[in-house]
């Protein structure tokens, strides 16, 4: 038995579920896998996988040692990339889940250019403005905006977005321009709520001027918790939304937004990359980390929150 093809071999069943899938992923027979795994089993003298006719669990004793697998296959693929000039470039597969928004407008139109240059990364990239468990989900980082909850979590800053109010204007035809976003707290006004993924709720926005800062929460008839969905619900007019600036430019350009409250400001979302604290930061992810945080300096460069 070749132990780090036994070990490649037990890695994607857990990843993928499955004896057949994976054996697709790494161009074997499912036989062949099925026996990579049952003589890893033999030699470690522990169950890893519970069988059944509809799926594969890994046991709590193959989790653990999945963990380490992973963890040294990454160090062996560091290895050889380091060594090897004809594997110069990370490879391997990469686990990440970003925004919805993020995604659709920023880091999807840039993969090319991404793949230009690691053409040898798999890219698995989840799409949810959820919060993400990157253990038990088996994701190697997350792109999120807004402070971290997870102190725990490893994270670097990446971005920082502006932020501002909006409405279409067929709202501000039927509802009227507010001065001041005080006029949103009345029964004349409504928001588009945004339900934050920590918590459930619609949160309220903390905005400033020269002289003060107040918290804005405002009336809503609709909420929702997907930013492309939050985004299509303030272009069809059902109230004023709060966007970081790269979605709403294109929807100004086109008349589809306004701004309001120009004289008000809101402090910059911090945009993390955050990946396990006990995560080994292998080459992929490393290059993929310093790839969006160059990318970002386009959209959203690092900034410190303006205090009134």
């Amino acid at each position: 038995m070749d132990r780090i093809d036994a070990m490649q071999a037990f890695a994607r069943v857990v990843e993928t579920g499955s004896f057949t899938k994976a054996a697709e992923t790494l161009h074997l027979s499912r036989t062949t896998v099925t026996q990579l795994v049952q003589q890893l089993e033999a030699r470690l003298r522990v169950r890893l996988l519970n069988r059944s006719t509809r799926k594969v669990n890994v046991t709590a004793d193959g989790a653990a040692y999945y963990e380490s697998v992973i963890r040294l296959l990454a160090d062996i693929d560091d290895a050889e990339t380091s060594l090897s000039s004809a594997s110069a470039l990370p490879r391997g597969r990469l686990r990440v889940d970003v925004p919805s928004p993020l995604a659709r407008i920023i880091l999807v139109p840039a993969l090319p250019a991404f793949y230009a240059r690691y053409p040898d990364i798999q890219l698995d990239l989840g799409v949810s403005d959820r919060v993400v468990d990157l253990i038990d989900e088996k994701v190697d980082c997350v792109i999120r905006g807004g402070e971290l909850a997870n102190l725990s979590l490893q994270a670097r800053r990446v971005g920082s977005l502006p932020l501002a109010a909006y409405a279409a204007p067929d709202y501000l035809k039927r509802f009227g321009v507010p001065l001041d976003p005080r006029e949103l707290e009345n029964m004349h006004h409504r928001i588009i709520g945004f339900r934050w993924s920590r918590t459930g709720k619609v949160l309220p926005y903390a905005m400033h001027n020269d002289h003060e800062r107040i918290n804005v929460q405002g009336r809503y008839v609709f909420s929702v918790d997907d930013g492309n969905a939050y985004l299509a619900a303030g272009v069809a007019g059902l109230g004023v939304l709060w966007l970081p600036e790269y979605m709403a430019t294109p929807h100004l350009a086109s008349a589809e937004l306004v701004p309001l409250f120009e004289s008000w400001r809101l402090d910059p979302m911090p945009l993390y990359v955050a990946f396990s604290p006990n995560q080994h930061v292998s080459a992929k992810l490393r290059v993929f980390i310093e790839w969006v945080s160059e990318l970002l300096t386009i959209y959203a460069p690092v900034t410190s929150p303006q205090r009134s």
